[in-house]
C-alpha cells in the first residue's frame, strides 16, 4: 500500500536517518519504537506528507486515505462536538451537493447530443456510483457509537467544542479518524490523553475495524496488545521484526549479542593484521603480503553494535530536607463546579516517606484535589500541609509550558542557583542533552525530549513532597523505566497520578480510587488492590 524508498533525512548538519526502506501493507499493524529523538515522529509525518523528506520517496496509491492524528494538535472552534465529529464526512456531503447540482444543470440543458452533455453525463455516473457505494445510512449512529466509545457522554455531544480541554479535543480528533475508515492509520501517542476505558475501547477497535496501522506508543500493554510488527528506528537506520513489542525485545537482545561477538572478532582480527603489517614492514620478501593487508583494512567495513539506552540517562533525585510526619492532611475535603459535584468527604492523611497513587477515571477528580493540595483552586473542607513541606509539581501539560525560544542550556541556566549552577553541564548530560544537545531550542524538540527536560526542571531544589500529573506521557519506554527506578529510591513522599499498572507497580505502597465523587483509600499496592477487587488490571475499574 505505502511504499518508502531511500528515505534520508538531515537537518542542522544532522542525519536523524540515512536511506531507509520498508513497505506498509493491507492489515499490518505496525509499532515505530526508538528512543525519544531518534526520529520516529518525524517518520511519521513524512509518511501522512506533512513533511518532506531530504532524499528519497514515499508512494502512496491514489485512491489510499490516510488518517494522521499528530501529538500535538491546532484545533478551532465553532462546532459542536456531534458536527465536529460529522466533519469525517464532509467531503461525502460535498460530493452529495456536487451530484445535485451538476442533476439540476442537466434537468435545464437541450443540448443533448453536445460532447459537453455527454461529459456532464459521465461525471455524474461516476460521482454517483462512488457515493451509493458507501453506506451513509448510519453515519449519525457511528459518530455517536464512536465518540461515547471514546469516553464522551451523551449529553456532551451537544455541547461546543470550545468547552472542552486539548486531551478531549484530541479524542474528537481520533474521533474523526477512525469514522473516515481509512485505508492507513498512524497513531503519534493516541493513549496520552485517554483514561484506561477508552484506551480498551480504541485497542478493540484497531484489532477488529482498522485496517493498516502505524502507532508510536509509550503504553507498553497498548502496543502488545494491537501490534503484530516492529519497526525500531536506531542510529539512522531501521530494523524491521515480523514480531510483537514483547516479541522484539527478545529478538533485539539476541541481535545486539551477535554484533558485538562479530565485533570484538573483527577488531582482535585487525590488531592481529596490524600486528603483521608493524612486524614485517620493512622486509622485502612479505612487501606483498604486508601491502594486501593494509588494503584489505583501509576497505574493511567497521562492524557496528547498536546503541544501548539503557545506562544513558542517569537520573537520581536529591536528597529530600525532613518534612512533618504528615506532609498531607485532607479533611472533609469536596469541590463542585455549580451543580455539578466533582468529589465529596475526602479524609485521609499521608505519611512522610510514603509513595501513592490517585487512580480511576478521567474527570472524577484525581487532577482537580491535585490542584486542591497545591493551593491553585478553591474547595470545601479542611487541608493542611505540614510542617516544612517543600512541594514540587509536574502537571499533566508541564512540557507545553516551557518557553519554546529558549535553549535547552538557557531553560536551566534561568532556575538554577547556588551550587547548582556548577553542575549543569553534567545533569545536562546525564539527561541525555549533553553537548550541542543542549544548544538546541526548545521548540524544536520531540514531546519525550521536552517531559525530559521538565523532568529535570524539578531535580533543581531538594523536595520532599513530589506530585507527579502523568509524568510518563511522551516519554520511551526505557527512560520510563530509568525514572520508576529513580522514583523508587526517592526518599521523600510521592503522590503519583496515572493510568500506568506498569509504571505504579512495585512502585506505589497505597491507592487512592476516585469514582463516584468520592475518594476510597487502599492500603496497598497496585496489584493486590487489583486483586482484592477481583479485577485482572485497570481497565476493569473503569468498565465498574
Amino acid at each position: 500500500m505505502i511504499s518508502v524508498d531511500g528515505l534520508t533525512v538531515e537537518f542542522g548538519g544532522t542525519t536523524l536517518f540515512k536511506d531507509i526502506s520498508f513497505q506498509i501493507n493491507e492489515k499490518d499493524r505496525i509499532a515505530l519504537m526508538g528512543k525519544n529523538g531518534a526520529g520516529k515522529s518525524t517518520l511519521l509525518k513524512i509518511l501522512a506528507g506533512v513533511r518532506s523528506a531530504t532524499r528519497g520517496s514515499v508512494s502512496v496509491p491514489k485512491d489510499c486515505v490516510v488518517a494522521y492524528l499528530p501529538q500535538h494538535l491546532m484545533t478551532e472552534d465553532g462546532r459542536t462536538v456531534r458536527e465536529e465529529a460529522s466533519q469525517a464526512f464532509a467531503h461525502l456531503m460535498e460530493t452529495e451537493a456536487e451530484i445535485n447540482r451538476l442533476n439540476d444543470e442537466l434537468a435545464v440543458r437541450t443540448d443533448y447530443e453536445s460532447d459537453d452533455y455527454m461529459a456532464l453525463i459521465e461525471k455524474v455516473s461516476e460521482l454517483s456510483e462512488k457515493f451509493y457505494a458507501i453506506d451513509m445510512t448510519h453515519f449519525e449512529e457511528d459518530v455517536e457509537k464512536t465518540l461515547m466509545g471514546l469516553g464522551f457522554e451523551r449529553e456532551q455531544l451537544d455541547s461546543p467544542t470550545s468547552e472542552f480541554s486539548g486531551g478531549w479535543r484530541m479524542r474528537i480528533e481520533l474521533a474523526k479518524l477512525l469514522l473516515k475508515n481509512p485505508d492507513v492509520l498512524l497513531l503519534d501517542e493516541p493513549t496520552n490523553h485517554l483514561d484506561i476505558e477508552s484506551i480498551l475501547w480504541l485497542e478493540e477497535f484497531i484489532k477488529t475495524s482498522a485496517k493498516a496501522v502505524v502507532v508510536i506508543s509509550h503504553d507498553r500493554r497498548f502496543v502488545d496488545a494491537i501490534t503484530t510488527r516492529t519497526i525500531e528506528v536506531t542510529m539512522g537506520r531501521i530494523y524491521d521484526y515480523k514480531a510483537t513489542y514483547s516479541h522484539y525485545l527478545e529478538l533485539r537482545k539476541e541481535r545486539r549479542e551477535q554484533q558485538q561477538k562479530q565485533y570484538e572478532e573483527q577488531q582482535k582480527m585487525i590488531q592481529e593484521t596490524k600486528d603483521f603489517i608493524e612486524r614485517f614492514k620493512g622486509t622485502y620478501s612479505k612487501t606483498l603480503q604486508v601491502q594486501s593487508r593494509v588494503k584489505m583494512l583501509e576497505k574493511l567495513e567497521i562492524i557496528e553494535v547498536d546503541e544501548e539506552d539503557t545506562s544513558a540517562l542517569r537520573l537520581k533525585f536529591p536528597p529530600s530536607p525532613r518534612s512533618g510526619t504528615y506532609p498531607v492532611q485532607v479533611d472533609g475535603v469536596g469541590k463542585s463546579y455549580g451543580d455539578h459535584v466533582v468529589f465529596k468527604d475526602a479524609s485521609f492523611m499521608i505519611e512522610r516517606g510514603e509513595k501513592i497513587a490517585f487512580v480511576g477515571r478521567n474527570g472524577e477528580g484525581k487532577s482537580t484535589l491535585v490542584k486542591c493540595i497545591m493551593g491553585e483552586i478553591p474547595f470545601d473542607g479542611q487541608l493542611t500541609l505540614g510542617h516544612n513541606v517543600q512541594v514540587a509539581y509536574f502537571a499533566q501539560n508541564q512540557a507545553s509550558l516551557l518557553d519554546e525560544n529558549l535553549t535547552v542550556f538557557q531553560t536551566i541556566d534561568d532556575i538554577a542557583k547556588g551550587d547548582v549552577r556548577l553542575k549543569i553541564r553534567d545533569m545536562l548530560g546525564a539527561f541525555m542533552f549533553g553537548g550541542e544537545e543542549s544548544t538546541k531550542k526548545v521548540k524544536v524538540l520531540s514531546g519525550g525530549e521536552r517531559t525530559r527536560l521538565a523532568i529535570l526542571k524539578l531535580l533543581l531544589e531538594p523536595v520532599n513532597l513530589l506530585i507527579l500529573d502523568e509524568p510518563t506521557n511522551h516519554l520511551d519506554l526505557k527512560t520510563k523505566d530509568i525514572l520508576k527506578q529513580a522514583l523508587k529510591d526517592y526518599d521523600g513522599t510521592l503522590i503519583l497520578v496515572s493510568h500506568d499498572r506498569d509504571f505504579l507497580d512495585g512502585l506505589v505502597t497505597k491507592v487512592y480510587e476516585f469514582g463516584h465523587k468520592r475518594v476510597r483509600e487502599h492500603l496497598c499496592g497496585i496489584n493486590e488492590f487489583l486483586e482484592n477487587k477481583k479485577m485482572e488490571n485497570l481497565h476493569d475499574i473503569e468498565r465498574k
